[in-house]
């Protein structure tokens, strides 16, 4: 079957048996419509990595045959990647953190079918920044929206309510800022939508307001029962957490005592000068 412009212009038609199943698709982009043919190799491969994480077990290869010259005027070889994750997101956590300290060994993993199917893995490293990707039907929602604030808000609530429940947080303590509990979070959030509504210019903001309860619901239920039955783990997260807390919390009255510092020193009367 052939396409050009939108249109059908080769109907589809039987050419013979095969063993094999799948569907391959030949696509040659259209000077007229494209405002660039030259495709980046790595970029391709960034993303058909990406896709292989989010679909577990999907196999994709990528092979470059264009015949290129490097800075040398040498020809470069063949680029060929080859992926297929049977982990999953699992996979996509444990290759975004291949370099750090890992808080837990494996990344815990949340999955539920429903109205919005939702796939979650989280996994804490010693880090102090947090590295959270969110995806919509395999898209990259860049800029979050309503998937990922359901994911936020659960995570926030699941781990101040354990820390009470446990006594690591007493009743003078305030709750752990979200911010406090996801220094060192790495996670992938992916969800199915069926109509998704996006915002924003570069349409990659998820709008549609039913998926923060669903997503927020969903996190909550797996992550109390995870942490129930990992107490070590909750322990070794919470504890990355309180520090946290308290380093942002010494920070905000450092940065109070030197603002009264320089507000003393700038209201200072100068002094007079006396004649005679």
């Amino acid at each position: 079957m052939e396409f050009c412009k939108g249109k059908t212009v080769k109907s589809l038609e039987r050419i013979g048996d095969s063993d094999k199943t799948g569907t391959k698709v030949r696509f040659l982009a259209d000077s007229t419509i494209f405002e660039t043919l030259d495709y980046e190799y790595e970029v391709l491969e960034k993303r058909f990595r990406e896709m292989a994480f989010l679909t577990k077990g999907l196999k994709i290869t990528i092979e470059d045959l264009r015949e290129k010259e490097d800075e040398n005027g040498e020809k470069e070889g063949i680029k060929k990647a080859e992926f297929c994750f049977e982990g999953g997101l699992n996979s996509f956590v444990e290759y975004l953190n291949k370099n750090k300290e890992k808080i837990h060994p494996m990344p815990i993993y949340i999955e539920k079918d429903g109205e919005v199917p939702i796939e979650v893995a989280i996994q804490y490293t010693t880090a102090y920044s947090e590295n959270i990707y969110s995806f919509v039907n395999n898209i990259n929602t860049i800029e979050g929206g309503t998937h990922l604030e359901g994911f936020k808000r659960a995570v926030t609530k699941v781990f101040n309510e354990y820390a009470r429940s446990r006594g690591i947080l007493k009743d003078k303590d305030i709750n752990l800022q979200g911010e406090d509990i996801r220094e060192g979070m790495t996670a992938v959030i992916s969800v199915k939508v069926k109509e998704p509504q996006f915002e924003g210019q570069t349409k990659t903001k998820l709008g549609n307001s039913v998926v923060t309860g669903i997503v927020a619901n969903a996190v909550s239920e797996a992550l109390t029962t995870f942490l129930e039955e990992n107490p070590n783990v909750a322990k070794a997260i919470l504890d990355k957490c309180i520090s946290a807390s308290r380093a942002r919390e010494a920070a905000r009255k450092a940065r109070e005592i030197e603002r009264k510092k320089n507000s003393m020193e700038g209201s200072t009367l100068p002094r007079k000068t006396c004649r005679l």
